[in-house]
């Protein structure tokens, strides 16, 4: 039994983060290396890791969290391999190098807790969405996991007069020198069944990459927020 099952044994570690298929992270912990996870995300663990639902540094941050489009976060500190895992959905795994990344807060898995992050509001989208569209943006050097339904997608935008249209539900990230703004249906059957998911697009302009999955989010992005 034990050489059957030898193929899903954990490879040696080659990087800070890495897949362990395409629906587990795994993350190689240190002391003084805090991650920034999923609360409920953790599936396993060797050696030594503890754990902090809501820390302050979290709670300070999440007061402007209040539009549903975030996750509950946890601290994870230690020596050890923790593994991540989000009900089954692909993991992504990127590695800013000075760089930034807006992402939807539902598609979070992990991060390094040493770079910076907020909940921004997505310019050129509050006449749809009512109070307005909000992401996580990330920056500075150090590793993000994505979580996606199916394998995404990566669109290169390019630098033309050409823009990129996307269903909101099915965003996952996106670069945050993109140019956005909204797009409404003019057909009014597309009022009809999902709604703005099909009423509206997300229409991305200029130098950088959109993350799309190929499922819809169970929550309509730009419904009206109260």
């Amino acid at each position: 039994m034990n050489q059957q099952l030898a193929g899903y044994a954990p490879a040696p570690v080659t990087a800070r983060m890495e897949n362990h298929g395409s629906a587990m992270l795994k993350v190689a912990m240190a002391t003084g290396q805090d991650l920034l996870a999923r609360v409920g995300s953790m599936v396993a663990y060797e050696g030594f890791i503890q754990y902090e639902p809501n820390p302050p540094a979290v709670r300070q941050i999440a007061r402007d969290w209040i539009t549903g489009e975030g996750a509950p976060l946890m601290k994870c500190s230690g020596d050890g391999l923790l593994y991540l895992a989000d009900y089954g959905a692909h993991v992504v795994v990127v590695h800013l190098d000075n760089e930034a990344l807006s992402v939807n807060g539902t598609n979070v898995l992990a991060f390094d807790a040493q770079l910076q992050w907020g909940v921004e509001r997505v310019k050129g989208m509050a006449k749809f969405a009512g109070q307005g569209l909000w992401n996580v943006s990330l920056s500075g050097t150090g590793w993000v996991a994505l979580t996606s339904r199916g394998t995404p997608v990566v669109v290169n935008c390019g630098s033309g007069e050409d823009e990129t249209y996307v269903d909101p539900d099915a965003l996952v990230a996106w670069s945050p020198n993109l140019k956005v703004k909204g797009k409404r249906s003019f057909k009014a059957a597309s009022l009809i069944g999902r709604g703005s998911g099909e009423a509206y697009q997300m229409a991305f302009s200029g130098q950088g990459i959109v993350v799309v999955q190929p499922s819809e989010d169970s929550t309509d992005r730009l419904r009206a927020r109260g």
